[in-house]
């Protein structure tokens, strides 16, 4: 009967996801083409930051009651799977168009911002100053982000429905709300069923976990990139790996001091060598192709087995 019932809330919970994130992506879509913002922008900071609220709610939560060592851990495998998992899973389903503003600055941005994590890191500790400077190139990255929405305001938005503002912004706030919570649900019922079915909490922690709270940026982004608006799908990606650093980590650290264990150091390289594949993939032909996904995923099978060890 358990099983029965975990397998129904599994089942619910990516329901929650695909129609969550279908609504999601055409909302801010239809903001987009509303306030003539590129897609780009809302992908790197409305649709990133959403999608982000589970890392950010486990991490910040974690910091709370007083269990911090496991926020570098949740965002940094969050960072790695956003990357070789999700754009690869998105890549092998369809090509996805990279912007070039996204190869120049946003795809370097993320790889130094990765950098400078694990420059505060190397003594061992995040501490409440890290956090202040961290925090401090958050809001530098936001008045990036604007100050690209002002020069950019009439690029080409896509195809995007005609949509009223307010039905906009009902899908916008909806879709989120299905997505948050339904990862929630999926994940809760994942664990579920790996217990049920003998698997070990190392296990769960390494896999289900990690992927749980990226589930909205893969339905998301997956999504969008069927939907023709690749530059949500990547910016998302992109924008959510910042927000993780910068936000979580450094409001975190303002709570309490993050611990950084040396094992640390090789999962932040890790996560800097994803994002500089998904530069080097990204630089020809500035397109993600189905054998660019695969090189994805199996980097990623590589890191898996490294952890397995």
């Amino acid at each position: 009967m358990t099983l029965f019932i975990q397998l129904c809330f599994f089942v619910v919970g990516f329901a929650m996801l695909v129609k969550g994130a279908d609504w999601f992506v055409d909302g801010t879509s239809g903001i987009a083409a509303k306030f003539g913002i590129p897609q780009l922008v809302i992908g790197l900071t409305i649709v990133a930051m959403g999608t982000s609220a589970p890392e950010a709610a486990v991490s910040i939560t974690a910091a709370i009651k007083g269990n911090a060592d496991i926020t570098i851990g949740n965002i940094v495998g969050s960072n790695i799977l956003n990357i070789l998992i999700i754009l690869g899973i998105s890549s092998v389903m369809t090509t996805i168009a990279v912007a070039k503003s996204t190869i120049k600055y946003e795809i370097p941005i993320m790889i130094a911002i990765t950098l400078l994590l694990l420059l505060v890191g190397m003594d061992g500790t995040v501490t409440f100053r890290d956090g202040i400077v961290l925090l401090a190139a958050f809001i530098a990255y936001l008045a990036y982000v604007l100050g690209m929405a002002k020069q950019n305001k009439n690029d080409e938005l896509g195809e995007t429905k005609e949509l009223t503002i307010r039905k906009a912004l009902f899908l916008t706030v909806t879709g989120l709300g299905l997505i948050v919570f339904g990862s929630d649900v999926t994940v809760d019922a994942a664990k579920e069923l790996a217990r049920i079915f003998g698997l070990s909490e190392r296990f769960i922690g390494l896999t289900i976990v990690a992927l749980g709270t990226s589930l909205p940026e893969l339905f998301t982004s997956v999504l969008a990139a069927r939907k023709g608006n690749a530059d949500i799908a990547i910016g998302n990606i992109v924008g959510s790996n910042i927000f993780n650093i910068l936000f979580v980590v450094g409001f975190s650290a303002l709570i309490t001091p993050i611990p950084f264990a040396p094992a640390f150091c090789i999962d932040t390289l890790t996560a800097v060598a994803a994002a500089v594949i998904l530069l080097l993939c990204s630089l020809k032909d500035k397109r993600l192709k189905r054998w660019h996904g695969v090189i994805m995923l199996s980097g990623y099978f590589i890191y898996f087995i490294y952890l397995c060890r």
